[in-house]
């Protein structure tokens, strides 16, 4: 069952980000859709790079509040888990800051003003 969501999840976010572009282009909706979410695509950003942030620190503690605990298997099971965490929190976060900038919204055909 979690197998499929992600299969379906992923075929549909590839789909959309790959027409994004022609979609903007078209119709400006998704210009206005940037413009109005900018707040909640820059409070998403930041949570995600604390979470990143978070992650990375309970990878730490874990490891320096009990250094004589940490073996192999200890770092396979959990180490593993937590860094491929990090790195999706860290690309979602990358992600969202694309899409919120200046080249994100010229990425999807939105006219960006400078000074104004």
């Amino acid at each position: 069952m979690k197998s499929k969501i992600s299969k379906y999840f992923l075929i549909v976010s590839t789909f959309v980000m790959a027409n994004l572009p022609a979609f903007a282009v078209e119709n400006k909706g998704v210009c206005d859709l940037i413009d109005k979410l900018k707040p909640v695509i820059q409070t998403l950003r930041t949570l995600a790079f604390i979470g990143a942030a978070f992650i990375l620190m309970d990878i730490a503690w874990k490891y320096i509040k009990e250094p004589d605990k940490v073996t192999k298997d200890g770092i396979k099971d959990t180490g593993i888990g937590m860094f491929v965490g990090f790195f999706l929190l860290f690309g979602v976060g990358f992600v969202l800051q694309f899409v919120g900038s200046s080249g994100g919204q010229e990425y999807f055909g939105c006219v960006v003003k400078a000074l104004g």
